[in-house]
């Protein structure tokens, strides 16, 4: 895929986390997905393949966040393999805090699947919010 199919494709993705739909993110994951999490905190880290991601990372957040995980795509940058991304959270935790967390998602594809995603974010905010991660 060239750069133009790599970000319609993101931008498709955004487009249904922005509702709450995460299928079409992990629908297009890699078996060997690597998600890595900036920052110096207990979310950092690097969660390598795609059960990993799913299980030590998007399930922890999941059980935090009351209702369905939004985040909204912004802007979406392209240039051959990657994708940028700046992004904006829109949740409640389950005790009733907002989540609303700024991002950039750097997102390199291959073969028309994701295979790393790099998320800078406030990382401050996070542990004050979401508290310990799964690391």
């Amino acid at each position: 895929m060239d750069a133009a199919q790599n970000k319609q494709l993101i931008q498709n993705i955004f487009a249904e986390m922005a509702q709450g739909n995460s299928r079409p993110l992990v629908e297009n994951m890699a078996d060997d997905f690597c998600w890595i999490v900036s920052g110096n905190n207990h979310w950092s880290g690097r969660y390598e393949g795609k059960q990993k991601v799913l299980d030590q990372l998007l399930a922890v957040l999941r059980s935090r966040i009351d209702g369905r995980i939004k985040t909204i795509g912004h802007r979406f940058i392209a240039e051959g393999d990657y994708v940028v991304v700046e992004a904006r959270g829109n949740n409640t935790t389950k005790s009733g805090k907002p989540y609303n967390n700024a991002y950039c998602f750097v997102i390199r594809l291959a073969d028309g699947k994701l295979k790393e995603i790099t998320e800078y974010m406030d990382t401050e905010l996070v542990t004050a919010i979401l508290g310990d991660g799964a690391a």
